[in-house]
């Protein structure tokens, strides 16, 4: 089968057209015939970060790519709930020792996969599962519930598109951060009130939209200095869902507020093997909830092929992306 492997980490240069033997469905899992994939900064991680990244990075050569659409191709011994044929999508490699979807074939543990939606299209799914799964998990572990007051650090991203339209069909009332034009219009465009970080302070905002109270749920997918931000965003005894929490944060307004902090990292169930069939479950409810016109990904304009994957990296990491960066297979 055809497949982009990395031979080295690094620049988007380390991507080599291969030919590599393809996989045999064995037991709980099912082997896909991949349509389409979407680069996540995970993977701009690895690829640049290699053994620094450990225990997320590949033994080399490798294959990378977490998010995948495609059709069963095969199916091993125990599985039940797919069939060959299946429109299925999860996202259930790429990393450690796990093959990823920039390949023809994959194999996927079926507990991390689920039917497909039925209304889009494969490159619309494959934008779903990394982003769709962070950003479920996060708003339920937060507890977002009707008529609260959520705001969404970074709400035109990748993460945060999805995180705001789920927001709106748990009931909240969804705001969020934006940098510019293009994005305060998506925004709106899903349902949201934009706020451009760049022109309004935090003190302001809070005291525009919430009388000064602050928000109920902060979802924060920019995380690191920001969720000082968040927490100065939040009412008393609030709740905020990180998804980057690497580094150095005073806590001081989060104790003084009672605040609630949940960070997200949802490569645990792949890494480690534990509760893997969370995902699925999420990705299945995910399906519903679009399939019944409440959620819609957002696929950046720019088309690529498996060959370009090199390219669809440098148009992620350029920042110009509006929604998910799909690569074709």
């Amino acid at each position: 089968m055809k497949a982009m492997t990395i031979n080295a980490f690094g620049g988007t240069e380390v991507f080599t057209a291969s030919e590599l033997i393809k996989p045999e469905a064995t037991a709980g899992h099912v082997v896909i015939k991949v349509a389409a994939t979407s680069v996540n900064t995970v993977d701009m991680m690895i690829r640049q970060m290699g053994e620094d990244l450990a225990p997320l990075s590949p033994a080399l050569p490798g294959v990378l790519g977490m998010d995948f659409a495609g059709v069963v191709e095969s199916v091993g011994a125990g599985v039940t709930g797919f069939s060959v044929g299946d429109e299925v999508y999860g996202c259930a490699g790429g990393l450690a020792d796990l093959q990823g979807a920039l390949a023809e074939y994959m194999l996927a543990d079926t507990k991390l996969i689920a039917h497909k939606p039925k209304t889009i299209s494969m490159r619309e799914a494959a934008a779903i599962p990394l982003v769709g799964i962070t950003a479920y998990e996060g708003l339920i572990r937060a507890g977002v519930s009707q008529n609260q007051k959520v705001l969404v650090h970074g709400g035109a991203g990748g993460v945060g598109h999805i995180a705001l339209q789920l927001a709106r069909y748990f009931g909240g009332e969804v705001y969020a951060t934006c940098s510019g034009n293009a994005q305060s219009e998506l925004i709106k465009k899903l349902g949201g009130t934009a706020i451009n970080y760049k022109t309004e302070s935090v003190t302001d905002y809070v005291a525009r939209y919430t009388d000064g109270a602050g928000f109920d749920v902060v979802y924060d997918s920019i995380g690191g200095a920001n969720l000082l931000n968040s927490f100065e965003a939040a009412a008393l005894n609030g709740q905020v869902a990180t998804t980057v929490s690497m580094a150095e944060i005073d806590l001081t307004t989060a104790h003084f507020k009672g605040l609630s902090l949940h960070v997200v990292f949802m490569l645990i169930p792949m890494l480690y093997n534990h509760k893997r069939e969370r995902h699925g479950e999420i990705l299945a409810k995910i399906a519903e909830v679009v399939d019944a016109g409440k959620l819609t990904p957002i696929v950046d304009e720019q088309y690529f092929s498996l060959e370009d994957v090199g390219k669809a990296h440098t148009r992620l990491a350029s920042g110009q992306a509006m929604g998910k960066v799909v690569v074709s297979v």
